[in-house]
């Protein structure tokens, strides 16, 4: 059985840089890797949903997995997302990943294809026995267009060890209650992330574990302030930070996707990074950088 200690905390999802051509930017992936450790966050996600692995060939996927892993050099958990629609691509993205030693890797159900609960079941069973390292299943019903039901994820949780968590990423922190009444039973060690960043609050509250907030790439002291506040039971801070996240948070509704959104958001707090993302999103244009701006100033940034 892993060792799930380690994933509790602020987890961000972390922007790959890249430069004009779409090719990873290490100088600027250094910078802002460095930048979150400085800040002390309790751990990343590469290559999840914010990270842009969408948008990118599996060789460009490596090549980032590589660099990133390298340069963190064990600093801070890594988990690294290795989601795919083919079964069998997951698999070999997980065996370079155990490769790479990371601390576990994150997996959504496959989309596209409407999939009964069987063939989900039959994914995630199919991967996690096939690849060494811990997985966390990634629920993001609003983009694969399925939810896993609590049900399904009780199941997966009790036959399968190599299973250990979820990043659920469901807007209603009902969802998030229902996993902890139902699966914790099952699995007491079974790590349970908030996807969405103003959840986090709410799923420490009722045993959760933290959140994986891409806030957290440009406002560490709000979302990591969060979290420390929670531990050190100093709850007027933690109160008056859930306020400053709640008026952070309409960022994401500035663009679709939000990838341009954040990697301005970094720049401008001060960070040195190219902003540039990967086709066929376009970098945020001047309404939405004037948008981001109000928000950040109505968020006390």
């Amino acid at each position: 059985m892993s060792n799930t200690s380690k994933f509790r905390g602020v987890f961000p999802p972390v922007p790959t840089i890249v430069d004009a051509q779409g090719e990873l930017d290490k100088a600027g992936m250094a910078t802002l890797l460095d930048h979150l450790i400085a800040s002390k966050v309790d751990g990343v996600l590469l290559l999840g949903s914010g990270g842009e692995f969408c948008h990118m060939t599996q060789k460009q996927r490596m090549e980032t997995a590589e660099f990133c892993v390298r340069h963190i050099n064990r600093r801070i958990p890594v988990l690294l997302g290795i989601s795919s629609t083919c079964t069998q691509e997951v698999i070999e993205l997980g065996r370079h990943a155990d490769k790479l030693e990371v601390d576990a890797v994150l997996v959504l159900n496959p989309y596209y294809a409407k999939l009964t609960d069987e063939y989900i079941y039959n994914h995630f069973k199919t991967v996690a026995e096939n690849i060494r390292t811990p997985v966390l299943i990634y629920n993001f019903p609003a983009l694969t267009g399925q939810d896993i039901s609590v049900d399904l994820l009780t199941r997966l949780a009790r036959d399968i060890p190599n299973i250990i968590g979820i990043k659920d990423t469901v807007d209603n922190i009902s969802h998030i209650r229902e996993i902890i009444n139902h699966v914790r039973p099952v699995r007491a060690d079974f790590v349970i992330f908030s996807g969405y960043d103003e959840y986090m609050m709410d799923t420490l509250i009722m045993g959760g574990n933290g959140g994986i907030p891409a806030t957290a790439n440009f406002a560490p002291q709000i979302t990591c302030g969060i979290y420390r506040a929670w531990c050190a039971k100093e709850y007027e801070t933690l109160f008056g930070l859930q306020r400053q996240l709640s008026a952070l948070s309409t960022i994401y509704s500035l663009d679709t996707p939000f990838f341009g959104i954040i990697k301005k958001a970094i720049q401008l707090s001060g960070v040195n990074i190219s902003t540039h993302v990967m086709p066929p999103v376009l970098p945020a244009n001047e309404g939405h950088i004037a948008q981001l701006e109000k928000v950040l100033k109505r968020a006390g940034l």
